[in-house]
């Protein structure tokens, strides 16, 4: 779902409905410097009855790791066990401009905030002694204070948003599942064997690790028409997220074979071109990391993405109006039950 208070709340409720209507597995939530994924999760668990939410993601930056897992608890046990736990180091700009956390060794931040969180879930007395984070803080009052929410499952699981290639070698040690943005078929592989690469350190293999794409969709007769749709979102993140100097979905775009274009589009959006950056994105890129055309042409690339790898797939209809999205959820749906890949 969209950002919450973007003047589509009503919209966003009503495909979480129907998304539950239709049997997918789980509506997901996210946030950067506005509406909170908490409050909105437990809004829509309250009006839904089978689909999971999820959070897509929780920013690290924004909370002790304590209070991600008394929300993630209080929310597993309000919607009868149907919370996921996503979470993320969000960026430079909004850690250190919004939340004024300094964006420095996001790896061994979330290694520790994964271990928190993980011992905090189980119910154990939480102690840490680590280089970002200590629980008791010595010399003090405090205490090791255990959970007194019992999570409707014994284990939630927890995903890691994750684009650069030491940040995805952590999530496969670390975590339960992979959110992935601007995934391709062609170049996911290069991902999932850094995912693999951190699974084996765990002793793990790929079997239950749960790859979870979010891929934009347009249903339309003429799927280069629908990549028109997709061109606003997609150059408000490869050139607009972050700056010239940081900006991780740009370098995405560049390590697929489009530095060119993603430089041109950056440079545009920085200089509020936004029509320019949107025009500078490559169709190609578009059509790899988006389902665009119809129902078949839908299917055909869910049946690549399954192959590839992934094992839930994410889609994101880009809001026209509440009608044409909601038909796109169906369509979806038809999609995978002619693709064969669901389940």
């Amino acid at each position: 779902m969209g950002y919450w208070g973007a003047g589509n709340d009503a919209a966003n409720l009503e495909m979480a409905k129907e998304a539950d209507r239709l049997g997918y597995a789980v509506a997901w939530v996210a946030e950067a410097y506005g509406s909170d994924a908490p409050t909105v999760l437990a809004w829509v668990a309250a009006q839904t009855e089978r689909i999971d939410v999820g959070s897509a993601i929780l920013q690290i930056p924004a909370r002790q790791p304590t209070m991600a897992a008394m929300t993630a608890a209080t929310l597993d046990t309000l919607s009868g066990g149907r919370f996921r736990l996503g979470l993320g180091v969000s960026g430079p700009q909004v850690s250190e401009g919004w939340y004024g956390v300094k964006f420095d060794k996001p790896l061994g931040r979330t290694r520790e905030y994964v271990d928190i969180v993980r011992a905090a879930l189980r119910r154990e007395r939480v102690t840490h002694q680590g280089r970002h984070f200590t629980l008791p803080l010595p010399d003090g009052p405090g205490k090791a204070i255990k959970l007194t929410v019992h999570p409707v499952r014994e284990r939630i699981p927890i995903y890691l948003a994750s684009i650069g290639p030491r940040n995805l070698e952590l999530t496969g040690e670390i975590a339960d599942g992979w959110l992935a943005i601007f995934y391709s078929p062609e170049h996911g592989r290069e991902s999932l064997e850094l995912i693999a690469r951190g699974r084996a350190k765990a002793g793990k293999t790929l079997d239950g690790f749960d790859v979870v794409p979010t891929v934009p969709i347009v249903v339309a007769d003429d799927w280069r028409q629908a990549a028109d749709l997709v061109r606003p979102y997609a150059a408000l993140y490869v050139g607009g997220m972050g700056s010239r100097e940081q900006n991780f979905y740009n370098n995405l775009a560049c390590r697929m074979g489009y530095a060119a274009e993603a430089a041109e589009c950056q440079e545009l959006y920085l200089d509020r071109d936004y029509a320019g950056a949107a025009a500078k994105v490559p169709l190609g890129f578009l059509d790899a990391t988006s389902l665009l055309g119809p129902k078949e042409r839908i299917a055909d690339k869910m049946r690549e993405l399954a192959d590839s790898g992934v094992t839930t797939l994410t889609v994101s209809p880009i809001l026209q109006d509440l009608e044409r999205s909601k038909a796109a959820l169906r369509v979806a749906a038809e999609a995978l039950e002619l693709a064969g890949v669901g389940s």
